[in-house]
C-alpha cells in the first residue's frame, strides 16, 4: 500500500504515532495509525510485530496490518501499521470520566481485558505491561489491548538485572527475577482494576519516595496493594485473587473469568463520551515507546 504520514497523534522518548492516509483513493477516517521509529531503535516494535503476527486474531487485541521502511530526512525508520483506536486508551476514558468509574462500568471493562488475556496466554504469551494506557477503546464499543512490545513466550528466563514493564503494575515475581509467566499479567490487571475504581494506582506511596523504593516495596516486603473498602464484597475477593504474592496460588485469566465479579451485568462496554475530534486526536493512541514502559536495570535499586 502506498501511503502519506499523516497527523501526529502521539510520541515518546524514541519515536511517534501518526495516522496513516492512503496516497490515493482516500476518502473519509484513517482506520490505521503507524508507530514510526528509527531503525536503531526499533526492537521494540519489530517485537510488537512478531507477537502479533503469532498471535492471530482476537476481538480482544489490537490488530496489525504489517510493516515497512521508510528513508526520511536523511535517516532509516521503522514502520508498524496498527488499528487506530479512536476513542483513546482506557486511562483517556478514566481522566474523561471524572477519574474514576463506576463498579459496574470495571466489571465490564476488566471482562474484556480478561478474555484479551486469556487469549494471549493460551498462545504462550504474556504481555508484560497490562496498565490502563495499553487498553484501547474504539467507538463501536471494542476495548483492545494493545503495545505488545514487551511480550514475551511464557516460561522464558529474565535476563539477569532485567526488569521488565511498568513498576507500579510489576509483579513481585517481576523484581525477584523469575521467569516470565502469565500471573504477571493477572497482578497488573488488578493493579488497573484498583486505579479504574479508585482514579489512583493501586500502590499507596509516601510523598517523596522513589522507584527503588517502589520496587523494594513490591519485591521485598509482605504488603500487598490496597483493595479500596468500598467496592462490593466480590470484587474485593476478585482483586485477593489478583494479588497473591504467590503466582502458583494467583488465579489464571480463565479462573477469573468465572469468578462471580465477572458474572451479571451486560457485555457491551459503554462508548466513550464525545469530546470532539481535536480532544481526542491528541491523546489517541499511546505506544510502548512512552515513558515508564520498558526494561529496568536493577541497578536502580543501588546494586
Amino acid at each position: 500500500m502506498e501511503w502519506v504520514r499523516g497527523e501526529t497523534i502521539g510520541s515518546g522518548s524514541f519515536g511517534t504515532v501518526n495516522l496513516v492516509l492512503p496516497k490515493t483513493g482516500f476518502s473519509g477516517s484513517s482506520f490505521m495509525a503507524v508507530k514510526c521509529c528509527e531503525t536503531n531503535n526499533s526492537a521494540s516494535l519489530k517485537n510488537e510485530k512478531q507477537v502479533l503476527h503469532q498471535l492471530g486474531f482476537c476481538p480482544q487485541i489490537i490488530s496489525c496490518f504489517g510493516d515497512d521502511f521508510t528513508v526520511e530526512n536523511c535517516g532509516k525508520f521503522y514502520n508498524l501499521f496498527l488499528e487506530y483506536a479512536d476513542k483513546g486508551s482506557l486511562a483517556d476514558h478514566l481522566q474523561q470520566n471524572g477519574g474514576k468509574l463506576m463498579e459496574s462500568d470495571v466489571k465490564r471493562f476488566a471482562r474484556s481485558i480478561l478474555k484479551g488475556l486469556n487469549f494471549i496466554h493460551s498462545k504462550g504469551f504474556v504481555h508484560c505491561d497490562i496498565k490502563l494506557q495499553n487498553v484501547l477503546l474504539f467507538g463501536n464499543g471494542d476495548v483492545k489491548i494493545a503495545d505488545f512490545g514487551l511480550a514475551k513466550r511464557k516460561g522464558e528466563k529474565q535476563r539477569r538485572h532485567e526488569i521488565r514493564g511498568t513498576p507500579l503494575s510489576m509483579a513481585p515475581e517481576s523484581i525477584n527475577g523469575n521467569v516470565y509467566e502469565s500471573g504477571v499479567d493477572i497482578w497488573a490487571l488488578g493493579c488497573a482494576v484498583v486505579e479504574m475504581f479508585t482514579g489512583k494506582p493501586a500502590w499507596n506511596l509516601k510523598p517523596g519516595a522513589n522507584m527503588a523504593d517502589l520496587l523494594i516495596k513490591i519485591g521485598a516486603s509482605d504488603e500487598l496493594p490496597g483493595i479500596p473498602r468500598e467496592l462490593s464484597g466480590e470484587g474485593k475477593d476478585f482483586l485477593v485473587k489478583c494479588f497473591s504474592r504467590d503466582p502458583n496460588k494467583r488465579w489464571t485469566a480463565e479462573m477469573l473469568l468465572q469468578h462471580p465479579f465477572m458474572a451479571g451485568d451486560d457485555e457491551t462496554v459503554p462508548s466513550t463520551s464525545s469530546r470532539g475530534c481535536v480532544e481526542e486526536i491528541a491523546i489517541t493512541p499511546r505506544c510502548t515507546l512512552d515513558f515508564p514502559d520498558g526494561v529496568w536495570s536493577e541497578s536502580i535499586l543501588g546494586e
